[in-house]
């Protein structure tokens, strides 16, 4: 009888493990990455399915997101204007090109004359957004990755409590694994509440592993007031920004937005509060009629696993491919899609002065190895490459021919352009791309450059151990 159980019990398991791959075949993704899924299905069978069901599988198909919460908003009569109206104007064909794909795979609108202010100091940041939420009167709408329980942090929750108890309306959504210290900080929460404020985490673990999704993070950070100012960029509410920790002071780009763009940024907050709340806000008093300063054009870009493209990777790439003159990149974690590793190596074989800095040192040992795989091939094509040692770099910045720049949430790698839900803008004008790119140049006095010499001098074994983890770079 025994044998009968063991039999059935191993049949079951061989076709569940062969129906998965099956699966993974017939999703037609990035082979790269079903072969990565294949592998790790074959060589540790049990803790492989396991992983697949939990973060493996393709919600690309089948929307997280209600698509009549989307359509309702993203249809609404907003501050944006017709591509249309950019033909025939002095826009140059390839920045109108990029902002047509970006349209065309994310339904990113168009918005002109807003004002940008460009913060890569945490002080400085944290001192902006402070001031404006002080300053609001009717709502405050907060989506962060990561909310530390720390001094910043602290000082960050009073002044919602503060703010909601005047009578502003206060929604705040975080990250559930983003934030998972900050979870357990229940006091923190709970006087969040007490105050009135409505906090809702991203996907938590709720009712078992296989429905929670947990490999799919809201790594955004969108703060709004009023629906009049808006922030977004690569920074996070912690005191590692003003502070810094063992790797020193966290150095980030982040961007205040005043005007017609901001409605972009309140649009997707709305989104995913209807997917943390389940209700739909669509008054019009969250999209109050913009001022207009200076001339230039922005488009928010959000990507995540149930979009139909992954629209922030396309965008960079084809931004890439329209330079002339210089790529400056700045990212914490350089672990690139076939795409994006092709677009570098062609611009720069090109002639193009393409530069990428990344950190020396990095908050995740396993990423900051995978990472050194891909640095020589990028220098083999004539990349400059920079790490960065004044701190641990964390901006996520790309700035093209003093015109495009593209800053937000979203990381070089293959977890940012497939697995988290992200938000970029791409803003086309030169002040904000002069900024982007003194800052660079500026950033580039507190490094260190790689040759290709120095990398060619790695010892095989650790070639291999950088070669070994690149395997796993879609599950970075």
């Amino acid at each position: 009888m025994s044998q009968v159980v063991t039999f059935i019990i191993l049949a079951l398991y061989i076709y569940t493990i062969v129906s998965t791959i099956l699966v993974i075949l017939l999703e037609n993704r990035n082979p790269v990455r079903s072969f990565t899924w294949l592998l790790v299905l074959v060589f540790i069978p049990v803790l492989g399915l396991i992983l697949y069901l939990g973060i493996g599988r393709n919600y690309r198909k089948n929307k997280i997101f209600s698509k009549n919460a989307v359509s309702k908003l993203t249809h609404r009569p907003v501050a944006s204007f017709d591509i249309k109206e950019l033909e025939g104007s002095n826009i140059d064909a390839d920045h109108l090109s990029l902002i047509k794909l970006l349209y065309n795979n994310n339904n990113a609108a168009t918005y002109a004359n807003s004002k940008i202010d460009v913060y890569s100091d945490g002080e400085v940041s944290f001192e902006a957004m402070f001031e404006a939420i002080n300053g609001a009167k009717d709502h405050i709408h907060v989506d962060f990755f990561i909310v530390r329980d720390d001094n910043i942090s602290n000082l960050f929750r009073e002044l919602l409590i503060k703010k909601s108890k005047e009578g502003v309306r206060v929604r705040m959504i975080y990250d559930y694994w983003g934030s998972f210290q900050f979870v357990y900080k229940k006091k923190y929460i709970k006087t969040l509440k007490e105050a009135g404020v409505y906090v809702h985490p991203f996907i938590p673990l709720g009712m078992g592993i296989f429905r929670s999704k947990i490999n799919h993070r809201n790594h955004r950070k969108i703060l709004i007031i009023d629906g009049k100012t808006g922030f977004t960029g690569g920074l996070n509410i912690a005191d590692r920004y003003i502070y810094g920790d063992s790797l020193g002071k966290w150095r980030d780009t982040f961007i205040r937005v005043e005007g017609a763009a901001v409605h972009g940024l309140q649009m997707l907050f709305l989104i995913d509060w209807h997917f943390v709340d389940t209700k739909l806000v669509t008054d019009v008093k969250y999209f109050p009629k913009p001022q207009k300063h200076e001339t230039n054009i922005i488009q928010t870009v959000a990507s995540g696993p149930d979009t139909d493209w992954a629209a922030i990777m396309q965008g960079i790439a084809s931004a890439i491919m329209t330079a002339d003159k210089y790529v400056y990149i700045q990212t914490p974690y350089f672990i690139p899609t076939e795409v994006i590793l092709n677009c570098v190596q062609i611009a720069a074989l090109s002639g193009i002065d393409v530069r990428l800095m990344v950190p020396k040192d990095s908050d995740t040992r396993f990423t900051q190895i995978g990472t050194m795989s891909y640095l020589g091939e990028v220098m083999e094509a004539g990349v400059r490459v920079f790490r960065y040692t004044g701190g641990f770099l964390h901006s996520k910045a790309i700035v093209v021919d003093d015109f495009i720049s593209i800053i937000g949430s979203c990381n070089m790698d293959e977890r940012s352009y497939t697995q988290n839900f992200e938000a970029n803008v791409f803003i086309y004008e030169r002040a904000t791309a002069g900024k982007l790119k003194e800052l660079f140049l500026k950033d580039m006095q507190q490094c260190e450059e790689l040759t290709l010499e120095e990398w060619n001098k790695h010892k095989k074994l650790q070639k291999l151990k950088e070669s070994f983890v690149r395997l796993f770079s879609p599950m970075l």
